[in-house]
């Protein structure tokens, strides 16, 4: 079977977590939380929960390890570069069962494109938790999400879920 045949069965709506991760946004100036939400249900997909915490990896890793019921994904936005507050993708790595190193290394290219030479601070990455919660860790940058959602994620999530659960 191949990769088309692959995503002809893989349609369909998903359900997701979306989380803000920030120590100063609020749902109303989450703009990208915001954003994530809304080409979710755009594309068809349903929001299950929606959450801003800050960023504190137990907080993150606790989110991961209980998603609301009917989300058989999560998008994490925000933490993801190098500062000393960035724990997001410490947090992340670490409740992935499998990573999907090709997210971050793509996501980073198609960055590139964007903003040149600084992408290589983006630890964007993703993967597939053990109970099989498809994890994506994104900047939360409204380009940057426009650009993982749309290039992305979206392209992808109902496939990425459909090859986690068999």
């Amino acid at each position: 079977m191949g990769h088309k045949d692959h995503k002809e069965k893989a349609r369909g709506p998903v359900g997701v977590f979306v989380v803000t991760v920030s120590d100063t946004r609020t749902e109303e100036t989450d703009e990208s939380g915001a954003l994530i939400k809304a080409l979710l249900t755009e594309t068809g997909h349903a929001v299950s929960e929606y959450k801003i915490l800050p960023d504190e990896p137990s907080l993150i890793a606790k989110a991961l390890a209980a998603p609301p019921t009917g989300a058989s994904a999560a998008i994490v936005n925000g933490g993801t570069g190098i500062s000393k507050r960035d724990s997001t993708f410490d947090a992340v790595r670490s409740a992935l069962a499998k990573e999907l190193p090709g997210f971050g290394e793509l996501f980073r290219s198609l960055s590139y494109e964007q903003i040149g030479a600084a992408a290589i601070m983006s630890r964007a990455t993703a993967g597939i938790t053990a109970s099989g919660l498809a994890v994506f860790s994104i900047p939360g940058s409204v380009n940057a999400v426009r650009l993982a959602m749309e290039k992305i994620i979206l392209p992808e999530l109902s496939h990425i879920v459909w090859e986690a659960g068999r």
